[in-house]
């Protein structure tokens, strides 16, 4: 995956805010007609307010009933960190909104203010908390406009992309309306939350496990310039995320995840084989299904369900040019109908074998089926 070359500069930040926002706001009238609109620039500091705010721990704004969700995939350069913000879509007052990111290291070093690099003998109270770093301390900081469209259950969802260093941060997303003619005060929101970033190393392990609405095969992948506006491409297939965990019946379950570093021959050889089993939370057993094999224990409180055949990923299922040994990830999924599911809440384990190096790792996710 490629990087996402964040802003550098508030500047330049602002700048592309500008020129991005040109042919979308809808500015205020102006009595000289020649001046440069204002109104970008006006916007981009109140969004940058906000966040520098909300990295204070002062008060903001929470109109939107915003949340956050995100994906970890191996990148070039770090990791990939596909994300999704959803609104509150009933709350809006208008679809044109700024999204602002901004990704703060918990580990960063206070900057020193004016203040105390000449303080004198006699020096003036400490600083409570403090100074808001400058922009280059920020490994994200972009701001970007959006035009909203309006899903079913009165929701809006914008994804985008980025690619940092493995380590801890604070992420902070703040939403605003965009400014009207009329004047009316724009509604804005503020999500903070902190986000501890994997180093996918050398030894087999997995992205996350990524629920999908949809999966479609493109007839191209997409550049790595345009990743970070598509970030749910992978090579050339198109993720549509799945908006939540909740699923009716008449549905299907679809994951797909990543597996990186299996072990690789001299001769490029390697063997993956892939186990889905199905836990259900409460109740008793559930339908015929049989443990055939030796499946993971089930958890405190679930009883197993039901599995799918295993899948094998070698150089004969994927051609023999495939080479996970050159950083070609191998790309596992299931689709299940859950049209045979009771309503529950469940849980899909999945065991990833290298059976070549005789090593297993497990990865789970839940979920609900509905009525």
């Amino acid at each position: 995956m490629g990087a996402w070359r964040a802003s550098g500069a508030r500047a330049v930040c602002l700048l592309v805010l500008w020129l991005a926002a040109a042919s979308t706001v809808r500015v205020h009238h102006r009595q000289d007609p020649a001046a440069p609109d204002p109104t970008p620039r006006l916007e981009g500091e109140a969004i940058l307010a906000l966040a520098d705010a909300a990295l204070m721990g002062r008060a903001v704004p929470d109109d939107l009933g915003i949340q956050w969700h995100n994906e970890f995939l191996k990148a070039q350069r770090g990791t990939f960190i596909p994300f999704t913000v959803t609104i509150d879509a009933s709350l809006l007052t208008r679809p044109d909104v700024l999204v602002y990111v901004r990704a703060v290291r918990q580990d960063r070093a206070p900057t020193p203010s004016r203040r105390d690099r000449i303080r004198a003998p006699t020096a003036l109270p400490p600083r409570e908390r403090p100074e808001v770093p400058g922009p280059e301390e920020f490994p994200v900081d972009a701001i970007f406009p959006v035009e909203l469209e309006v899903e079913p259950g009165q929701r809006a969802r914008v994804s985008r992309g980025f690619s940092v260093a493995p380590g801890k941060y604070d992420i902070i997303v703040v939403v605003r309306e965009r400014e009207t003619q009329e004047g009316a005060s724009p509604r804005a929101a503020v999500l903070v939350r902190p986000l501890e970033v994997p180093d996918f190393e050398d030894d087999l392990t997995t992205s996350t496990l990524i629920l999908a609405d949809r999966l479609e095969i493109l007839d191209r992948g997409v550049e790595p310039e345009a990743l970070p506006e598509r970030p749910y491409v992978i090579g050339r297939h198109a993720i549509t995320p799945a908006a939540d965990r909740i699923f009716r019946r008449s549905e299907e379950l679809l994951v797909v995840f990543l597996i990186y570093n299996p072990f690789v021959t001299t001769e490029k050889k390697f063997d993956l084989e892939v186990e889905y089993h199905f836990f259900r939370r409460g109740g008793g057993p559930a339908g015929a299904a049989r443990q055939a094999g030796s499946p993971p224990p089930a958890e405190e409180g679930e009883r197993y369900f039901n599995r799918t055949e295993p899948q094998r990923f070698n150089p004969a299922t994927l051609g023999s040019q495939f080479d996970p040994g050159a950083g070609n990830p191998v790309m596992a999924g299931q689709g299940v109908p859950l049209a045979g599911f009771e309503a529950g809440e469940y849980r899909l384990a999945i065991r990833i074998t290298d059976l070549l190096a005789g090593k297993s790792i497990m990865r789970d996710v839940r979920f609900t089926v509905g009525s």
